[in-house]
Parts: C-alpha cells; structure tokens; sequence
C-alpha cells in the first residue's frame, strides 16, 4: 500500500483549523450515523440528525464508510472473538473502513485510529474504550496480514452483500464485475441545461468563464470535471441549470421524440412517480411553450411540495397532483376529465440498485426479499396506467435499476401479457459507470453516467 502525504497533510491542516470540528466529534458522529443505518434508516434520515456544522464532513466520512463497510466488516471479525454491541461495532467499522486503505484513507491510519479512540472515550462507546483501543492498535501492527485474510471474502472485496453480488452475476455475466467496481466510486456531477433560458453551449461559456471545465454529454447536458456547490454556478437560482445524471436525462427525449402534435391542442403528458420533479421539468423544458401540458403525479405530499419547488426555480408549470398511480380510479376521471394522454412516463419504484454511488446505504437497506416485492408493484403500475394511454400514444417505462427483475423480465412479461402493446427500440439496461461513447464529444454520449433501464412502448391504433 502506498501512502499519500500531500493529501494527509491537507487533511491535518484542515483538521487543525480553529473552526473545523474536531476529528473524533466527527467519527462519533459518523458511528452513530451508521448505527442507524444498519438499523433501517436512510442516510438521509441520519444525516438530518446531525448538527449542521458538523454535518458535510460526517456525510463525507460517511460515504466512505459506507463503500468501504464490506471490508470494515470482514477486519471486525479478524480482531474479535465475538461481535461487539451494536454501537461499539459501528464505531470500531467506522475506523476501519476510513484506514483500511491508507492509500484512499482521508487521514493517516494511526491518526483515524487515535481519534476513534478518543471518540469511544467521549461517547456512547466509553466503557468499551478500552477494547476498541486494543483492536485498534492490532489492526495498525498486523494491518497487512488481516487486509489478505479477507481478500477471499467477496463481500470484503466488493463492499456488497452476497445475494446483491449473486444477483448481478446472473444478470450481468460480462459486466457485473464494472458494476461494482462503479458503485464504489465517486459518481460525477451533470448538469441538464434548460432550453428555454440558454443552450448547453451558452453554458458552458458561462462555465469557461468561472473556470469551471464541463463535458457536453446526452443532448443538453454537462458533466463538471469537479463538483461544485450549485449556488456557485452561473444562474443556478435563476433556472438556467438543474443536477441531473445523464442517464436520467435520458427519459424525456425518448418519450417525446417521434411523437405527433395533435391539432388544436397540447400533448398530454403524465408523469407518474413524478419527485422531486427532474424529469417532469425536463419535458416541459424541451418542449414549445404551450405544446405540453403535464400532470405530474406523487403519493407524498411533501415530496409532491418539492415538485412545485422545481418547476417554479425553472418558470415552469404543471399539474401537480397528490395521487396514488396505482388507483387512477381516485384521480383520473375527477382531475384529468377522463381523457387519455398521449404520452406516460412511468419512472416506477424500485430498488435503486443503479444509483448506489449515489446513495451507498442502498445496498446496506436493501433485502434480497425487496426485488420481488417492488416488481410486483411495477408489474401492478404497468397494467394500471396502460388504459390511460390513448391508442397510438407511447409510455416510457424506467427505473434506476440494473436488476433485470425490475427492467428487461418486467418489460418482457408485460408484453406477453398485453397484446396491444409493442416494444420501440431503447436502451433498456444502461450499465453504470463510462458508458461506450463516453470519451466522445462529438457523438454527445451519456459520459459517466448511473444504471438505469429504458424501455419504449406503443400501444396499437
């Protein structure tokens, strides 16, 4: 393992600055964090917990345990007998996963072990200060040595259950190996630039100008070289720009492209599923004023609330709806007159196994037992909006997944079971990480992008 000094030092300066919080408030609070976790909450939910100035290093802390807790694991069962209580466990994983890899580690080992000691002696873990000291002094002695006793561990390896990685080797017998190592890497930010305030090209100046270097990817999208906060970017507030993966921003061209405009009035659009309203302000933003007229959709009041809050930053405007998709028969007839859209978009629930770089609690949450019960959800999504779509029109089924439960077998027994309904060329499963066009400005591929599945689907005249 080779070491990274410049980037301790960086770290140990930032450390030693009056205003940052001190290392081991952070690791206690990043244990407690992941204690929830393992729990049953989301990251999201354990994060909100923690005090605000604390709180972008401990998510930060955070992540990196999180993609590293396979292996954090597997070193826990090397240094003991028998597994500690729960919130002695989590801190004692915490130090692992961060010093584990001193190449990757965000401060030197001996530093992350110092400081996790010091947080056991300060927290909940007090009385065990002494037994998470002496496991974390072996771990620094024998660290090489315990690294290779778990590099047989496949869990250890690829810092994801066993079932998931069983999983992902059915389904992607040549890619499952890509999957992982992408899920466990820092995902890009992407901007969808809005059509009706500039062009991606006229972004990208403003960019230029910040020196802020971005890639054209997917038809009006950017991927930043580096992340930046969005209220530093050029007009953010004003609604020029949106974050939005480039895989995402796949769903609203292939929805509208090759559709009709009817005569004398708007496309009708729906977009079920709709939060936090990404890609219900997508087709609105590729579309000519007055061509569309959307109904977004969204079981959750406060998530339905956040949809408003997008479309007003972008000057759009929609009908939103606090509905269930799953019974149009409370909505469709009282709030939509009854008429059929021309269009759906049916971003349905999922496990969001596509999107765990993003968000890498998922695969801790997740229970191999949640694939079939969210696929019969999406298979029940499917056979309830289908009537509502008028002959002609098309839906675009998706989720953020690349389990091919939640993707190519749905679609498959959807069209074996309805036989007004024919398949148009997709992407259907999109593998996370550079895609095949990545590296090409000129053919505007997705870039780096997160997994989804796409399909397209006509219903007969």
């Amino acid at each position: 393992m080779t070491s990274t000094p410049s980037r301790h030092k960086n770290a140990a300066a930032a450390q030693a600055a009056p205003s940052a919080p001190a290392l081991w408030q952070q690791l206690e609070a990043v244990a407690q964090a992941l204690h929830g976790i393992l729990g049953g909450q989301s990251s999201k939910s354990v994060l909100a917990q923690v005090p605000q100035r604390l709180r972008p290093g401990v998510q930060a802390l955070l992540f990196q345990v999180l993609r590293n807790l396979g292996r954090a694991q597997a070193l826990q069962k090397q240094l003991v007998s028998r597994a500690p209580a729960p919130k002695v466990s989590a801190l004692l994983s915490t130090a692992l996963a961060l010093a584990w890899d001193e190449a990757h580690a965000p401060y030197p080992p001996f530093t992350l072990v110092n400081q996790a000691v010091e947080a056991a002696k300060r927290g909940a873990a007090r009385a065990q200060s002494g037994f998470i000291n002496a496991c974390l002094r072996r771990f620094l002695r024998e660290r090489d040595a315990l690294v290779v006793a778990t590099d047989s561990d496949p869990v250890a390896v690829w810092n994801h259950p066993a079932w998931w990685i069983a999983r992902l080797k059915k389904d992607h017998p040549q890619d499952w190996q890509s999957i992982l190592a992408a899920n466990n890497a820092q995902p890009p930010m992407t901007l969808r630039v809005n059509a009706q305030k500039c062009t991606p090209a006229q972004y990208q100046s403003a960019l230029d100008a910040m020196n802020v270097k971005a890639l054209p990817v997917a038809e009006c999208g950017l991927q930043l070289e580096h992340a930046a906060p969005v209220q530093e970017l050029p007009h953010f507030e004003q609604g020029w720009a949106s974050v939005q993966d480039a895989a995402a921003q796949a769903a609203a061209p292939l929805l509208l492209q090759g559709l009709a405009q009817p005569e004398g009035r708007p496309l009708r659009v729906l977009d079920a599923c709709a939060a936090p309203g990404g890609k219900t302000a997508h087709l609105l933003e590729r579309a000519e004023p007055g061509s569309l007229a959307v109904t977004a959709l969204e079981i959750d009041p406060e998530r339905a609330r956040r949809i408003g809050e997008t479309l007003s930053r972008l000057d759009l405007q929609a009908q939103v709806l606090v509905a269930d998709a799953g019974q149009p028969e409370a909505w469709f007839e009282s709030q939509c007159g009854g008429q059929q859209f021309d269009a759906i978009l049916l971003d349905a629930p999922c496990t969001a196994s596509g999107i765990v770089r993003r968000q890498p609690d998922v695969r801790w949450l997740r229970r191999e037992s949640d694939v079939a019960q969210l696929a019969r959800i999406q298979s029940e999504l499917l056979d309830k909006l289908w009537p509502l779509l008028k002959p002609g029109g098309r839906m675009v089924y998706c989720t953020c997944s690349v389990f091919k439960a939640e993707g190519d077998t749905q679609v498959k027994a959807f069209l074996a079971r309805n036989k007004t309904v024919s398949s148009l060329p997709a992407p259907w499963h999109l593998i996370p990480g550079k895609s095949a066009k990545g590296d090409s400005v000129a053919d505007n591929g997705l870039g780096d992008h997160d997994g989804f599945f796409y399909a397209l689907l006509e219903k007969s005249r």
